[in-house]
C-alpha cells in the first residue's frame, strides 16, 4: 500500500486562502479608511449637492453709472424621491399656486429624474422666501437653491442690455457647461458676452437630516468648490443721453443712434416704442414677453440696427464723394436743373441753377445728383458702365454699406447695396446709368440701417475713415478684447475730397437756405443733412445725420422718425436737442425741447 504525502498541496491550498483574505482585508481597508466614495455613496440620502451659482457680471455705462446690477432670489427645488407625507395644499397654497399647477410641475421633476434634483419654482423673491423658509421642515424633499436675479435702476436701453432666461434642451446640448434649470443670456449684451457675465459655478455638499433641515457641511466642506463671480462690464453707452432719446422718441416710431467718431463706441442707441427692461426679469418674463410679443406697436424690434430705409437724400452726399475720388466731377462742375419738370429725375422744388456740388447738397437737387452719377457710371477710364458700377459698390462696401459690421451688436440688418449681379439676373444684362438711375438720389433697391447712416456721419466728420461701431468700451480685468474691438477702416476716398461735404453739412445749420437753420445752435458748430424718405405704406420718414462739434467731432448721428413727413420737422430738431445736451449738458431751447416731448406721430 502506497501512502501519499498530502502536506506539500495542503501548504499551497492554504497560502492561496490566506492570500485572498489579505487581498480582501486591504480592500475593504482601502474602501473604508482611504477611498470614501462608496461612503458617500452610501450617504446620497442625507448629503445634499446644491450648485454654487455665482452673481453675474454688473453692467456699467461710460461714465460709471450703474446700468444692471445683482438682487438676491431663490429657486425651489425638488428631489420627487423624497417627498414623503406631503401637504400638497398646504404648501401650494405658501408658494401662491394652485393645486393642478402643483400637479403640473411635480409630474415634470418626475420626468426628469425621481432622485436628482430639478427646479420646482423659479426665481422666488426674497420677501416670499422669508416666509416660507420657515416652514420648509415640514416638506421634505424640497430645498431652497440662492439665485439671483437681475435689476435695473433705470428703466433704459431694454435692447441693449438684453435679458436672460432660463436654459433649453438646446442650450444644453451645445454646452455642456449648462445644466437644466441654468440661466443664460438671451439677448443683447446678455448673450453676446455671457461667457464674461456668468462666471464660474461652484458646489457645497450639506447634510440634511430626515426632517429635511441642513446640519451643516459634509466633512467641513473638503469636496466644495467657490464659485466665480461673472466679469463687470463697461459700455461706451452714455446713460444720460440714451435716456434723453428715449424721452424724446415717445409717441413716436423711430430709432436715434449717437457714435464717438474717436473710438466707434456707440453712445446711444434708441428705438421707439420699447419698453422696460425690469418687464423681463423673473417669473413675470414669461407673461411679459407674450405681451410684447403681440403688441402690434412691436416694442421688440431694434430699429436702430433691425430697420432698414432708402437712405434718401442723406445718399447724395456718398455718391459725390465717388464721383470727387473718380474724377467723374469736380466741387465746381456745374449742373442744370429745371425743378419738377427736370428729366429724367424731377426735383423737389424750384432753386438757382445752373449749381456746383456744395450749393447742390444745400438745396438737395435731385437732377444735379443724378448727372453725378451718370458721370461716374460713363468714366472713360473703365471699360463699360458695369465695371463702373463694380467701383461704385465696392467703395459703398468699404463706406460701411450692405453688410454688417460684425462685433458685439446682436442681430444686426446688414441692408442692402445691389450687385452686378443682381441687376444682370433682374434685367437680364442689359441695364446701364439710366436704367438704374433710382440710387443716384438714395431711393431704388438701395436699404441703410440708422447704424449705419450714423456711421457714414462719422466717416465724414473723421474725413474719410470710421472705427467700426461697437457696444463695449471695456471688460474687467480683460484689456485686450476692448482693443480688438477699436477696428478703423479706411473709406478709399481722399481726405481732401470730404471738405465740400463738411462745408454743405456746415451750412445746413448756418446757411441762409440751410434745412435746420431754425435748429442753430451758436454754441455747438455743428453739421447735418435731412433727408425725406419716399414710404409706400404712408407718409415719408423723417431722417437727419449729423456730427460735432465742426473741427473734432465727439458724437455723430442718426435720427429717423417713421412717417412723420419733412426730415426738417422732426428728425432734425431731436438731433440739433442731443448735440446740445451731449456737449454742454444743458438744454438752452425750452419750447423745442417741449414740442419734441410732447409731440406725437401716429
Amino acid at each position: 500500500m502506497i501512502i501519499k504525502n498530502y502536506s506539500a498541496r495542503r501548504n499551497v491550498i492554504l497560502g492561496i486562502f490566506i492570500t485572498i483574505g489579505l487581498i480582501f482585508l486591504i480592500k475593504l481597508f482601502y474602501l473604508q479608511i482611504v477611498d470614501s466614495s462608496y461612503k458617500l455613496s452610501s450617504q446620497n440620502n442625507v448629503l445634499r449637492y446644491v450648485t454654487q451659482y455665482p452673481a453675474r457680471g454688473m453692467v456699467y455705462d461710460r461714465n460709471g453709472a450703474l446700468l444692471v446690477y445683482n438682487e438676491a432670489a431663490y429657486d425651489l427645488m425638488v428631489i420627487p424621491g423624497q417627498v414623503v407625507d406631503l401637504d400638497t395644499l398646504e404648501l401650494a397654497g405658501l408658494l401662491g399656486i394652485s393645486r393642478d399647477q402643483f400637479r403640473e410641475r411635480m409630474i415634470k421633476a418626475r420626468r426628469h429624474s425621481r432622485f436628482r434634483p430639478s427646479v420646482f419654482l423659479e426665481q422666488v423673491a426674497r420677501e416670499d422666501y422669508n416666509v416660507i423658509i420657515e416652514k420648509m421642515y415640514r416638506f421634505e424633499g424640497f430645498y431652497f437653491q440662492p439665485r439671483t436675479l437681475r435689476k435695473y435702476p433705470r428703466p433704459i436701453a431694454a435692447h441693449i442690455l438684453g435679458d436672460i432666461g432660463e436654459v433649453n434642451q438646446a442650450d444644453i446640448d451645445r454646452n455642456p457647461y449648462y445644466r437644466s434649470g441654468d440661466y443664460i443670456g438671451k439677448s443683447g449684451i446678455e448673450k453676446f458676452y455671457e461667457e464674461e457675465l456668468r462666471g464660474r459655478k461652484g458646489l457645497k455638499v450639506i447634510m440634511v437630516d430626515v426632517y429635511n433641515r441642513e446640519k451643516g457641511s459634509f466633512q467641513e466642506g473638503i469636496y466644495d468648490t467657490m464659485p466665480q463671480n461673472g466679469k463687470s462690464l463697461t459700455l461706451g453707452i452714455d446713460g444720460d443721453l440714451q435716456e434723453y432719446g428715449e424721452k424724446l422718441m415717445q409717441g413716436k416710431t423711430g430709432s436715434i443712434v449717437a457714435i464717438d467718431p474717436i473710438s466707434g463706441e456707440i453712445l446711444a442707441l434708441v428705438t421707439s416704442p420699447s419698453y422696460d427692461p425690469n418687464l423681463l426679469v423673473g417669473r413675470i418674463r414669461g407673461n411679459n414677453y407674450n405681451k410684447l410679443m403681440n403688441d402690434s406697436l412691436k416694442p421688440l424690434i431694434n430699429r436702430a440696427i433691425a430697420g432698414t430705409y432708402p437712405p434718401g437724400s442723406t445718399f447724395k452726399m456718398f455718391n459725390a464723394l465717388v464721383a470727387l475720388q473718380e474724377g467723374a466731377i469736380t466741387e465746381n462742375s456745374y449742373f442744370s436743373c429745371q425743378g419738377k419738370g427736370s428729366l429724367p429725375i424731377k426735383c423737389t422744388h424750384s432753386h438757382s441753377s445752373p449749381l456746383a456740388l456744395k450749393e447742390a447738397i444745400e438745396h438737395s437737387c435731385n437732377p444735379y445728383f443724378w448727372n453725378t452719377f451718370r458721370n461716374t457710371l460713363t468714366n472713360p477710364k473703365y471699360v463699360n458702365q458695369k465695371r463702373a458700377y463694380e467701383n461704385w459698390y465696392q467703395t459703398m462696401i468699404r463706406f460701411g454699406l450692405g453688410h454688417k459690421f460684425d462685433t458685439d451688436i446682436p442681430f444686426e440688418t446688414p441692408g442692402n447695396i445691389p450687385s452686378v449681379d443682381y441687376f444682370d439676373k433682374l434685367y437680364r444684362k442689359s441695364w446701364n446709368a439710366l436704367t438704374v438711375r433710382s440710387l443716384s438720389i438714395g431711393q431704388g433697391e438701395i436699404l441703410v440701417t440708422p447704424l449705419q447712416l450714423a456711421n457714414l456721419a462719422a466717416m465724414v466728420g473723421n474725413r474719410g475713415y470710421y472705427y467700426v461701431p461697437h457696444l463695449m468700451r471695456e471688460i474687467e480685468d480683460d484689456t485686450v478684447h476692448a482693443a480688438k474691438l477699436r477696428r478703423r477702416i479706411e473709406s478709399g476716398i481722399e481726405a481732401r475730397h470730404f471738405e465740400v461735404v463738411r462745408e454743405a453739412m456746415l451750412d445746413v445749420f448756418e446757411g441762409d437756405h440751410g434745412t435746420a437753420r431754425r435748429y442753430y445752435l451758436p454754441q455747438v458748430k455743428a453739421a447735418g443733412k435731412t433727408g425725406t424718405v419716399q414710404n409706400p405704406h404712408g407718409e415719408d420718414h423723417s431722417m437727419f445725420i449729423a456730427f460735432a462739434p465742426y473741427d473734432n467731432p465727439q458724437i455723430a448721428l442718426s435720427v429717423i422718425v417713421e412717417n412723420a413727413g419733412y426730415g426738417s420737422v422732426w428728425a432734425a430738431p431731436i438731433a440739433s436737442l442731443l448735440m446740445e445736451q451731449f456737449l454742454t449738458d444743458t438744454i438752452t431751447r425750452p419750447e423745442l425741447e417741449q414740442r419734441i416731448l410732447e409731440g406725437t406721430i401716429n
